[in-house]
């Protein structure tokens, strides 16, 4: 037994779905979650950035001794996974891999489309791990600029919006994909209206719950799983406004928020990433 908590990290409140589903899935285990509000969006940040982003807040996350590191960001997945595994003497999981097989195994007709934002999409990330499972797949990949903003907002859809998700999923429906990864976290949160734009024989790929099911093997291969008797709890941190994050965050994660704290940019940015760039 290892009584650690799971470290999980976000460029803002999209995480929360996966930390929901990690709830729902292992209620004996203890979270810390940290959303980089302060620094949103990732989408439009450089390769440089978000690897330097991702390596501080692991690191500060691996100061309260985590025994499980889950990036629950694509954008920071796709820019930093494989890097801060090299990196870092962690256990880490990242939110592309689990996606990407859940979408091959759901696929009937091969053809798999992926939204996602411009960093993700730029990256390669989910065209690689696709490939990598099915090398004759016909994969349609889309960015969906602002949209992770517009979710994260929490206002109601416009039909400004609705033209604008519209003009996203057109080259999908084009390409007649049977099955569309939701290639960011926020992406769950607006499943209702991409299942209705796409059809009902359109699968949305979660990534969240994929992600949750992946910890818990995970959890299970390393043997470093909580008591099942313990009552697990969460604690959250954030680099922006602690009262916009507890409001639009409870939509995410449909649970009550306890223990939450603001945590300063600058307690991030003391640790050293120049080195990065060099």
């Amino acid at each position: 037994m290892d009584s650690r908590p799971i470290g999980m990290f976000d460029s803002g409140i999209g995480g929360l779905t996966v930390l929901h589903e990690c709830l729902v899935a292992h209620p004996a285990e203890d979270f810390i979650y940290l959303g980089d509000t302060g620094r949103f969006p990732y989408g439009p940040r450089s390769l440089e950035e978000l690897r330097a982003f991702s390596y501080q807040i692991a690191r500060r996350l691996m100061e309260s001794d985590i025994k499980l590191l889950v990036v629950a960001c694509n954008s920071a997945t796709a820019a930093a996974l494989p890097w801060l595994q090299e990196h870092l003497e962690a256990s880490i999981i990242g939110a592309v891999q689990p996606g990407a097989a859940a979408a091959v195994q759901s696929t009937r007709s091969r053809r798999i489309g992926v939204l996602a934002t411009e960093a993700t999409i730029a990256s390669g990330s989910y065209e690689k791990a696709l490939l990598n499972l099915d090398a004759g797949l016909q994969i349609t990949l889309q960015a969906c600029p602002g949209l992770a903003e517009v979710i994260q907002r929490g206002e109601a859809i416009s039909e400004a919006d609705v033209e604008t998700v519209k003009g996203f999923v057109e080259p999908l429906r084009q390409a007649e994909v049977d099955t569309v990864i939701l290639g960011s976290t926020h992406y769950p949160l607006a499943s209702q209206l991409l299942q209705r734009l796409l059809g009902r024989g359109v699968t949305l790929v979660n990534s969240a719950r994929e992600i949750a099911r992946e910890v818990g093997e995970v959890l299970e291969r390393k043997d470093i799983e909580s008591d099942p008797g313990n009552e697990g709890g969460y604690s959250f941190l954030c680099t922006g406004d602690l009262e916009s994050f507890v409001t639009a965050g409870a939509r995410f994660l449909q649970m009550p928020f306890g223990d939450v704290s603001r945590m300063d940019l600058s307690e991030l940015e003391r640790i050293d990433v120049a080195w990065i760039q060099n």
